[in-house]
């Protein structure tokens, strides 16, 4: 998808961005606990797109996963917050595409940028992913719990984009634009998979996440006049 540069955007990513801090390496109960989190998860978007939350328990997200159910009361409140880790995935692995921005690009082309990569579907595991958000996201339309679940996702994700989008903006940056960048690009994303889980649409080309989300894109970040360049006079 072409991404050509925009006058209305007026976000410049500095021209030498500090590195991004190296995450702490998890430890081997970390990583066990995480990868026992993502079963559960899998397992219940699974059995909510086949039964839906209503015809699923937790004892069967349990057996589906092949953990005891305490177990999965040690991880999750409720079987709809069993698949908050799942939900949280494609935002983690966006704002890794995004931390990896080289210097000299303006924001907004980097945000574009890292979000096509995120939501495109080049192969059919990707398009299995997005079809089983678009199941969970349709599920959601009549389940307070479950998105509620959404909700609280997008907000943890639009928190831990701040200091990425700060970074790449550059010191001199106002902390209000950037927390008005980061609101803007995690909300088009979101609006972008609720709007495609509501239609048909393929998973690539004409109204699919990734076109979506870049329309929404241009949209919030374009009406914006931050003091992140110079001097508006």
């Amino acid at each position: 998808m072409p991404l050509p540069a925009s006058a209305a955007y007026a976000f410049p990513v500095s021209s030498q961005p500090p590195p991004a801090p190296e995450p702490p390496a998890l430890s081997l109960t970390e990583r066990r606990k995480a990868a026992t989190q993502l079963d559960i998860a899998r397992a219940a978007a699974e059995l909510f797109t086949e039964f839906g939350p209503d015809g699923t328990t937790a004892e069967d997200i349990a057996r589906q996963a092949g953990v005891a159910l305490r177990t999965f009361y040690r991880y999750f409140r409720n079987k709809q917050d069993a698949v908050g880790p799942l939900l949280a995935s494609g935002g983690d692995r966006w704002r890794a595409v995004l931390a990896a921005t080289g210097p000299g690009a303006a924001l907004p082309e980097a945000l574009e940028r890292a979000t096509v990569e995120a939501l495109s579907a080049p192969d059919a595991r990707a398009v299995d992913g997005l079809e089983q958000t678009r199941a969970l996201l349709r599920a959601a339309v009549d389940d307070p719990a479950l998105r509620a679940v959404w909700y609280r996702v997008n907000q943890e994700s639009e928190e831990r984009l701040v200091p990425v989008v700060a970074r790449l903006a550059g010191a001199d940056a106002d902390p209000l634009e950037v927390r008005l960048a980061a609101a803007a690009a995690t909300d088009a994303i979101r609006i972008a998979l609720e709007t495609w889980a509501a239609t048909d649409a393929a998973a690539d080309g004409p109204g699919s996440p990734a076109e979506l989300a870049v329309r929404c894109l241009r949209h919030l970040l374009g009406g914006m006049r931050p003091s992140l360049t110079a001097d508006e006079n």
